[in-house]
């Protein structure tokens, strides 16, 4: 199984080879993460990457984020494992109040904001508008608004959100969930409109806010990644196509971008990279 501390100090992952988590790369020491982490969304990769957390980095307090008041049921089994590490908060990336709460919450913790990771995103929804558009006659402005809403301005909002608390913090990572499907420089295929501009669009928003932090906040590292085809409620439908060694579990997914992540400096922030550590062109 990967680890963080296997992938820590590594920022090119070409030695791992398959879903399985083969690990070919040398351990190295690493100074374990301390302080409180925020996982926004809990879908699978979000739920995977908490349990990544709890593993590895035992001085870490987390909060996990949904929508609702109630968690899901497999939301709640993993609250049950660690209730003094873990704790579950409301949080809709559409809802300015919600992300005002969230910020003053963090604001009034007497622990260091070092980890923030958006796990949230939208590709599909309920019909009419349920898949992505294969082509111009089926883009609609509601579908591109929510797409929008979810994939590019609520990363953007959440960075304004928790950057009190990440100031007051130095040393931080604050990371979320793009897609390849978002580069501009690798579509070669067309299609998806909606989902293709929201996640391009979210790039260009944590570029400049990672601009800006760099003079108002030096100590804190801005990513957004790719995390490849995971399993999960979000990429089933497009699974088909996919080859069995490039359909990552959520648990490998999140071991191997958190690896990345980790191993990132305030240096390389405004950055776009993959769960291998290779850097994916704008």
């Amino acid at each position: 199984m990967l680890t963080i501390m296997d992938l820590y100090c590594h920022k090119s992952l070409a030695m791992v080879r398959s879903p399985q988590g083969e690990n070919t790369a040398e351990s190295r020491a690493a100074t374990t993460l301390q302080g409180h982490g925020l996982v926004v969304a809990d879908g699978a990769l979000g739920r995977a990457m908490v349990r990544v957390l709890l593993a590895q980095a035992p001085a870490l307090t987390i909060t996990i984020t949904g929508r609702t008041p109630d968690p899901r049921p497999d939301t709640r089994r993993l609250l049950q494992q660690d209730p003094d590490r873990l704790a579950y908060g409301v949080l809709d990336l559409c809802s300015d109040e919600q992300l005002a709460a969230l910020g003053a919450h963090l604001d009034r913790l007497n622990r260091p904001l070092r980890l923030v990771l958006n796990a949230s995103g939208r590709l599909h929804g309920p019909a009419p508008h349920q898949a992505p558009e294969k082509r111009l006659a089926a883009l609609r402005r509601s579908a591109l608004y929510q797409s929008f809403a979810v994939n590019a301005w609520g990363p953007a909002l959440l960075a304004q959100a928790v950057a009190p608390a990440l100031k007051r913090s130095g040393r931080a990572w604050f990371a979320s969930l793009s897609a390849r499907v978002g580069s501009i420089g690798d579509n070669r295929l067309g299609g998806w409109y909606s989902y293709r501009a929201a996640k391009a669009a979210q790039n260009q928003l944590l570029k400049t806010v990672a601009l800006e932090w760099r003079r108002t906040m030096p100590g804190v590292c801005v990513a957004c990644l790719h995390p490849g085809t995971t399993d999960s409620p979000l990429s089933k439908p497009f699974q088909g196509r996919v080859p069995p060694r490039k359909l990552f579990t959520p648990d490998f997914s999140a071991a191997a971008l958190l690896g990345v992540l980790l191993a990132l400096t305030p240096q390389d922030s405004g950055g776009f990279w993959a769960w291998d550590g290779q850097p994916v062109p704008w």
